[in-house]
């Protein structure tokens, strides 16, 4: 077998990249003479239907630190890191019920703009400042770093060339057509990722299998790699790369029941509730229905997806580990020098797209890994220069701007955008596992986006100099614990700095004097349902920390300490309703919003419960 790119490899990657280019510059073309408005570019003109939104959605999320970075903690940790995924697929739910629809509502574009109709400028230009920064040099460097990675083990681009043209073809046609070109090409994205990503499962699975399919593939998988199918990671139990030649705990990246007790939720709902690059593919929907529908879409592709990126990460572990250089050269019919090795964990995908993809389908599944490079980039460089266009540029340089104007500042800021990430990806080169680094410096916000968007939607208390500086001490408080706390891992750091900002933002807002009406004062004459809920909220808060101060320590292995978030989210739920109910005034800019807004269909409701039930199984199957 030939273990670079054929000929028909290239033909067949050339012609994805050029169908791809295409579709965008066609689908948001424009009459001549017609110049394309803000809201085409930045929100494809409202025209999302609900399978574009969850394609879109998915095609945004799914990218090289899946394919790559995600298989490559498979390959160290194993489906563990599944939970990313599946927490992600219950967060869908929560976004669609009760946040899009206040956003939808209230005809947001952009997250920095809710900041500033609930808060003040302030609030909305210090969370602004922090997704551009992540934005640029965290997420456009390390996707496209990642695909460089791929690119340079399997066709032999070097890294720096690689990320170059990775950048340079996402910009194309996201910076020309806007979130028109970047949606509806997503839609063709998703196709050839999944695809291609079930056609490397497949083949990885029958290598494993001895060729006898996958699902003797798979219970060889699950017999030789029985540890790597732990969902729970105890301290101590598995040892993974730490980039520089030793190993270090896996507990540090996964704390045991952190993934569903602690901060792992922090990840999700900041990541798919609030980032910008995410929700705008929601806001971008027809009509309400059609964006919470296509959440619940998405959320059954995020259930899916550990099968195309974490099964051939523990594959291509049970393939390099149990089997001798002379297996493996038979297995192959080549030389085991042209086989190559696994360096570190992030090489494991493309290292198996290399030696096990023939030619012909190894061009459309490495066309799949780079529809989903491509289209996480283009997503994020259009909510790169959105953010900076409507939340900067408007605001603060040229509020009368035309839309002629916002347009072509939003691809200047685009291209620079592209620049940045060029100079700095390379130096991501250093890293075991690259997945684990977006993880760790993302979580330095979203304790703060949480506090203060989850406050801001749902608490009258909340004032705009509680939120801002919620968001100031964001950042400090998770270095003062990263400084202090070295070895603590990066999840329950986020939990302990999420308890702390919520105390902040409740000391400074019930200490700053209101003179607004509250309008549910009035309904506080009577006990009802939110008065139950507001108890029952405050009954498992205090339940939670008891049983948190129990059972700390015999359970520290297991990362136990992470209840006492939840047992935070809880009683702050339970002031939130109590306080909305009975407290006489409020903060003017406090949002009023119907109980009708956060109704549901039932096929919503079936949806949502059937992801529920999906996720608790595979819970219960592979718990520890």
């Amino acid at each position: 077998m030939n273990t670079g790119f054929s000929t028909l490899d290239f033909v067949v990657f050339t012609l994805y990249a050029l169908t791809i280019v295409v579709a965008g510059l066609y689908v948001s073309r424009t009459k001549k003479g017609v110049q394309k408005t803000a809201n085409e570019y930045f929100l494809a003109d409202k025209s999302l239907t609900w399978w574009a939104v969850g394609a879109s959605l998915i095609a945004a999320n799914i990218s090289a630190e899946h394919f790559i970075g995600t298989s490559g903690s498979g390959f160290a940790i194993g489906l563990g890191i599944a939970a990313y995924e599946w927490i992600a697929a219950i967060t869908l739910i929560i976004v669609a019920k009760y946040f899009l629809p206040i956003f939808l509502k209230n005809g947001i574009y952009t997250m920095p703009q809710f900041l500033e109709s609930r808060f003040d400028r302030r609030v909305s230009t210090a969370f602004a400042v922090f997704w551009l920064l992540v934005y640029v040099f965290v997420n456009l460097t390390s996707v496209s770093y990642l695909g460089a990675l791929a690119m340079e083990k399997i066709m032999g681009v070097p890294l720096q060339y690689g990320i170059i043209g990775l950048l340079i073809f996402s910009g194309i046609y996201s910076i020309y057509g806007g979130l028109e070109a970047v949606a509806w090409t997503d839609v063709i994205q998703v196709i050839v990722l999944i695809i291609g990503g079930l056609i490397t499962t497949f083949l990885a699975l029958n290598a494993v299998g001895d060729g006898n399919g996958i699902w003797a593939g798979l219970s060889n998988l699950y017999q030789e790699a029985r540890n790597h199918f732990v969902m729970i990671v105890p301290k101590g139990e598995i040892m993974v790369p730490d980039g520089s030649g030793g190993v270090r705990d896996a507990f540090q990246d996964l704390p045991g029941m952190a993934v569903i007790l602690g901060a792992m939720w922090l990840t999700n709902i900041g990541y798919w509730g609030f980032n910008q690059y995410i929700i705008q593919k929601g806001l971008a929907a027809k009509s309400i229905q059609e964006a919470k529908k296509g959440l619940i879409f998405a959320g059954y592709l995020k259930i899916l997806i550990p099968v195309l990126v974490v099964l051939p990460g523990i594959a291509a572990w049970v393939l390099i580990n149990k089997s001798t250089p002379e297996e493996l050269s038979a297995l192959l019919k080549v030389p085991f020098d042209q086989i190559g090795t696994i360096d570190k964990s992030d090489e494991a995908y493309p290292w198996l797209l290399k030696n096990f993809v023939p030619s012909g389908l190894r061009g459309l599944t490495f066309a799949a890994l780079a529809a989903a490079i491509v289209s996480s980039l283009a997503s994020m460089i259009n909510s790169t220069s959105t953010i900076f266009t409507l939340d900067i540029y408007q605001v603060y340089f040229k509020p009368n701007a035309s839309n002629q104007q916002l347009v072509r500042t939003g691809r200047m800021v685009a291209i620079i955008s592209l620049v940045i990430a060029m100079l700095v990806a390379p130096q991501l080169a250093s890293l075991d596992q690259v997945f684990q680094y977006i993880q760790e410096y993302t979580g330095y916000i979203y304790p703060g986006v949480v506090a203060v968007f989850c406050m801001g939607l749902f608490w009258r208390q909340i004032t705009g100099n509680a939120a801002l500086w919620t968001a100031i001490a964001t950042i400090p408080l998770g270095i003062f614990f990263k400084i202090i706390y070295p070895e603590m891992p990066f999840l329950l750091r986020m939990g302990y700095v999420f308890i702390l900002l919520l105390a902040i933002a409740s000391v400074i807002s019930f200490s700053e004097k209101k003179t607004f009406q509250n309008p549910e004062f009035k309904s506080s004459q009577g006990k009802g349902y939110s008065h139950k809920f507001a108890y029952l909220f405050l009954g498992l808060g205090v339940l939670a920390a008891f049983v948190g101060l129990l059972k700390f320590t015999v359970w520290s292995y297991i990362g136990f300490e992470s209840i006492f978030m939840l047992a935070s989210l809880f009683f702050m739920l339970g002031i939130i309703l109590l306080t909305n109910l009975e407290m006489k005034y409020a903060d003017r800019k406090s949002l009023s919003t119907s109980p009708e807004l956060y109704n549901t269909a039932t096929p919503f409701n079936l949806g949502a419960a059937g992801i529920i039930l999906l996720v608790g199984l595979l819970y219960y199957f592979f718990w520890m």
